[in-house]
């Protein structure tokens, strides 16, 4: 089964470009009010609406720290927090911030 995950937005136009041009997503599907995107076998989407839905946390798994470390040199601005390892997950992450101050994490299992 597979499964999408939708925010509303009062902003589609920068979250899409935020997510395709500098996360690197591609557009899934398009719909009136909604963009779907796809990372790997990650779905998300984002609809225009009068508020926005900023809870939750987008997390993005990567390979290895390298690419955690370079992701997170490439989206500093947007930074929140830089790659560390978390020993209760075991896991290497760092947190971004979207154009809405969604909560965005890179991460790699270890």
């Amino acid at each position: 089964m597979d499964g999408i995950v939708f925010f509303a937005t009062t902003r589609l136009d920068a979250v899409v470009e935020f997510y395709t041009e500098r996360i690197g997503a591609s557009v899934w599907l398009e719909q009136p009010d909604c963009t779907i995107l796809q990372s790997g076998n990650f779905r998300f989407g984002f609809c225009e609406r009068r508020t926005a839905e900023t809870d939750g946390i987008l997390t993005f798994v990567v390979d290895s720290r390298e690419a955690v470390d370079d992701r997170y040199a490439s989206l500093s601005d947007v930074g929140e927090s830089p790659p560390t390892y978390n020993e209760t997950y075991e896991i290497y992450q760092c947190f971004l911030s979207d154009p809405e101050g969604r909560t965005v994490e890179i991460q790699v299992f270890e």
